[in-house]
């Protein structure tokens, strides 16, 4: 028996432009990539945060916030340069400091990873998200998901 997929878009503004899809990874708290996630790895490596051992490589990462420190940038960088990083990330509210990281990895790898200010309300972790560029130039999510 073959099921269908049910498929919603929404739009979004880029704080870094670009496609990406994956898997979501959704968490209700922030996530700091300094001090929260192995660079070589993309495992979660912060004690204190729910998604603790799980890899956010390849994944859509999508959660309200990022949380500090100014040093997530230089790790988000590096696990973009590593491909170790989310293939793409989904915020409730601007990150200057996440922008910061996609844009020097572009800049100096050449490897772009979206960066999305949009409503995450009902995206659930497993759900199958496309970030892409819609015609007006503001991102347009497309989310896959099996019906109940």
């Amino acid at each position: 028996m073959t099921q269908s997929v049910e498929i919603s878009q929404r739009a979004g503004s880029f704080q870094l432009a670009g496609e990406a899809s994956g898997r979501a990874l959704v968490f209700s708290q922030p996530l700091s990539f300094w001090g929260g996630i192995d660079a070589e790895t993309g495992d979660i490596t912060d004690h204190s945060h729910p998604g603790l051992g799980q890899n956010v490589a390849g994944k859509i990462l999508v959660m309200p916030s990022g949380r500090g420190s100014s040093s997530s940038s230089s790790v988000l960088a590096e696990a973009i340069r590593r491909g170790t990083a989310p293939a793409g990330i989904l915020l409730e509210r601007p990150d200057p400091i996440l922008a910061v990281g996609a844009i020097v990895a572009e800049f100096l790898y050449e490897i772009r990873m979206p960066l999305v200010v949009c409503d995450i309300a009902g995206i659930a972790s497993g759900d199958r998200l496309a970030i892409g560029l819609g015609a007006d130039g503001r991102a347009i999510i497309s989310i896959g998901r099996l019906p109940d």
